[in-house]
């Protein structure tokens, strides 16, 4: 019994976190985060998986921001602000987006 239950946990050790963990699109979907113009996602739920998460996309976007805007020379703010409403017209239906009142509203 002892062996069995000790492979049994070997075995959920070597499962992959991030096949366990909340994915964007999931996050989407279940109405936990949602876009905004500023071309950042904000979390909609306050639990530590979502805010983990949403900083995890958000570091991620900011180095990719960062780039573009040294490659076209442009201010990296005017670059996320051009990426936020490409992404908040690309939300789906019933998924959230912040609108420009501050307010979260289901698309």
């Amino acid at each position: 019994m002892n062996k069995l239950l000790l492979a049994t946990l070997f075995g959920l050790s070597l499962m992959s976190t991030s096949a366990q963990a909340l994915t964007l699109t999931e996050a989407r979907q279940q109405g936990r985060v949602g876009e905004t113009l500023s071309g950042y996602l904000a979390p909609v739920a306050q639990d530590k998986e979502t805010l983990a998460l949403v900083k995890s996309i958000n570091d991620a976007r900011s180095e990719s921001y960062q780039q573009l805007a040294d490659s076209n020379n442009l201010p990296v703010d005017e670059v996320a602000k051009m990426a936020g409403k490409k992404l908040v017209a690309r939300a789906q239906p019933g998924e959230y987006v912040k609108g420009l009142n501050g307010k979260w509203l289901k698309k």
